[in-house]
């Protein structure tokens, strides 16, 4: 039986510190690593407690921006009534994630660090997983690839990511702020999680002994008209086979002056959609330019043998999203007017 120590910090640099023991983990819901500890896929020597730590408000910033404390539960943050009127496609992707047991449990920056769902990564009786064990290859290529990757893959890994939120962090222009060793950094939402490349099991840029401390999302004043689409097997506690998340401003002439576009369940990360962004700028929003946006959105798309259906599904969806939050905007135009 392998050996674990267990040990709660009293602040932030303590945590670190405590950190700096090759595998050890941190922990605040543990939803997620408590499961894959249990199955063997996750083998720390040390836990870090982290959920006492003084990270859990939720904060008005003076440019009109929120800073979120990373122990905050999805809960709290997909309710609270800033980010409920601010950012309506944060609060609603929370609130489409897991059970309301879970969200209670599971924090923001635990979110952020969930790992992939694939079968084969969390089922340590498939000997081949790249994410799992480098270099053993990877099972899902040649095995049952229905939830898988069509965008951003390697032939090291076709595995996506699973978290909700985070797609919609993608969409708002997020930061993570991290605290570690080295000191303090903030790294774009955008950019904190990895595609496979050769390097699977790489999830983030997070670096040893780093925490995760707030995310903050910048004033973005047209966020109120956005929208969070999931589109799952079952209406609830089932994981995106794709889901989008779309933020849009209207001009006074109902053209799109700014959009922002990201998916889920079609990538490794969340997946930004600047090709379709770009091409919807400026424009009045026809079902034809839509349809071209929803295409552009899954430009280069490389589908596995059981998945090409989420090619024209993550199409359609977009497609919706924007169609759902053009026309909310519109009205609400309409009626200020």
């Amino acid at each position: 039986m392998q050996s674990i120590s267990y040990e709660r910090a009293r602040d932030v640099n303590h945590a670190i510190d405590l950190a700096r023991e090759p595998g050890a983990k941190f922990i605040g819901g543990g939803t997620n690593l408590l499961d894959l500890y249990k199955s063997g896929i996750e083998k720390p020597v040390r836990l870090v407690d982290v959920s006492r730590l003084a990270l859990s408000a939720i904060e008005e910033l003076p440019d009109g921006g929120l800073r979120i404390g990373a122990m905050a539960t999805n809960t709290a943050a997909g309710t609270d009534p800033l980010v409920r009127q601010r950012y309506r496609v944060l609060s609603e992707a929370l609130l489409n994630g897991a059970t309301t047991q879970l969200r209670n449990m599971a924090t923001v920056g635990g979110n952020l660090l969930q790992r992939t769902r694939c079968y084969y990564f969390t089922d340590p009786a498939f000997a081949r997983c790249n994410k799992r064990d480098p270099g053993s290859g990877c099972d899902a290529i040649d095995g049952h690839n229905r939830i898988h990757a069509i965008l951003g893959a390697s032939p090291q890994c076709i595995a996506t990511h699973p978290s909700d939120m985070a797609v919609a962090l993608a969409a708002l222009d997020a930061v993570i702020h991290l605290q570690g060793p080295d000191g303090a950094r903030q790294v774009p939402a955008v950019d904190f999680h990895r595609l496979p490349e050769d390097r699977p099991e790489l999830d983030t840029v997070i670096r040893p002994g780093e925490l995760i401390t707030a995310v903050e999302l910048p004033a973005m004043p047209f966020a109120r008209h956005s929208h969070y689409l999931k589109v799952r097997d079952r209406a609830s506690y089932a994981f995106a086979l794709v889901s989008v998340a779309v933020a849009v401003d209207l001009d006074d002439g109902g053209n799109l002056r700014d959009v922002r576009i990201a998916l889920g369940g079609v990538a490794h990360k969340p997946w930004r959609a600047g090709n379709a962004e770009q091409l919807l700028r400026g424009q009045a929003p026809t079902a034809e330019l839509l349809a071209r946006a929803g295409a552009a959105a899954v430009e280069g798309a490389q589908p596995q043998s059981e998945n090409a259906f989420k090619v024209e599904l993550a199409q359609r969806a977009v497609v919706r999203a924007l169609q759902t939050v053009i026309q909310k905007a519109g009205a609400e135009k309409g009626a200020a007017a």
